[in-house]
């Protein structure tokens, strides 16, 4: 079943969000997420981050989670940890979570870019909003999964 966005809203990260994370991570492999890069997703959820968000739909179920982190200068942004479960693909919680994101660096005050590494088959979704691909490299998270590295200049 797919989520209509009107029905689904974002909220910050809580522990007991992890399971229904890693459920969205599972079920984006092995498009977009190659299975050795679990451990680290678990480990980086483990950690309580501060800047993360969930997607959730009208019966308040988490479809997706997204985050991101500020360099020690506040000048950048990097966006991490991206997904939406792969039955909500294309129904707007990609969005939502982007939006979420980009409302929230925008906040900090200081941010002069927002940077990400994305595979390729991602890169597009994040061109649509004006993210500008700087570096590919085949490969680069996982065969088959090339790392993409993208910009997008706030001012």
């Amino acid at each position: 079943m797919t989520v209509a966005p009107q029905t689904a809203g974002t909220r910050p990260y809580r522990p007991e969000d992890r399971a229904a994370c890693l459920a969205a991570f599972d079920s984006n492999v092995p498009v977009y997420f190659d299975a050795s890069e679990r451990a680290d997703f678990e480990s980086f959820l483990d950690q309580h981050p501060g800047r993360y968000f969930v997607a959730v739909d009208a019966d308040g179920q988490v479809q997706g989670c997204a985050g991101y982190a500020l360099n020690t200068a506040g000048d950048a942004a990097d966006l991490c940890w991206a997904m939406v479960h792969r039955q909500q693909h294309r129904a707007g919680l990609g969005r939502l979570l982007l939006d979420a994101r980009l409302q929230a660096i925008r906040s900090e005050g200081s941010v002069r870019e927002v940077r990400l590494s994305t595979s390729q088959h991602a890169a597009g979704f994040y061109q649509r909003f004006g993210f500008v691909t700087k570096l590919i490299v085949p490969g680069g998270f996982a065969p088959g999964i090339d790392r993409c590295d993208m910009v997008l200049a706030l001012i």
